[in-house]
């Protein structure tokens, strides 16, 4: 039941991150355009923004989600341990494959910032936004790549239960 809990307690301190990092880029973006004003501070702060809203929601979502998720799979362990074959390892299954889906987002968004820090050099909105694309879905590889191995260990630690079970 420890691997469970540290796994969930670890999804709750990691949508905290997402939450704290999305909240700090909105307070950024904030200062960059109406402060700065500049057409590059503007350019900047609008991927701040609209990735920090996404932020904030999955980490929210995530935060509520995690305590009763923890109870499920805790109770599915104790009364009803084939539950874990039917229904957790297959959840994981489609969370870790999300995953892969996210990661190609994230360097495709990556790449699209760079090339836009460069190729439109000249143009200082477009710099701006290239470089916030590049910031902010930088730091989401980073905080879904924690968040990945994390679950991978937690489905690993599901697959041993299940085969503990069938040995008995």
């Amino acid at each position: 039941m420890e691997v469970i809990k540290n796994y969930f307690n670890a999804e709750k301190a990691e949508s905290l991150l997402f939450m704290g990092f999305g909240l700090l880029a909105i307070l950024i973006s904030i200062y960059c355009f109406f402060i700065l004003k500049d057409n590059f501070w503007k350019g900047l702060a609008i991927p701040l923004v609209l990735f920090s809203l996404v932020q904030i929601a999955i980490g929210t979502i995530i935060y509520a989600r995690s305590p009763k998720d923890s109870l499920r799979v805790e109770y599915i362990i104790k009364n009803e341990p084939e539950k874990i074959q039917s229904e957790e390892i297959p959840r994981m299954e489609k969370v870790m494959k999300n995953f892969v889906y996210y990661r190609y987002f994230e360097i495709t968004m990556i790449v699209l910032g760079v090339i836009l820090m460069f190729s439109l050099s000249n143009y200082g909105f477009w710099k701006g936004f290239g470089l916030g694309l590049f910031i902010q879905c930088a730091l989401l590889l980073s905080l879904d790549f924690f968040a990945e191995k994390s679950g991978y260990n937690y489905s690993k630690h599901l697959q041993t239960i299940e085969v503990l079970k069938n040995d008995k």
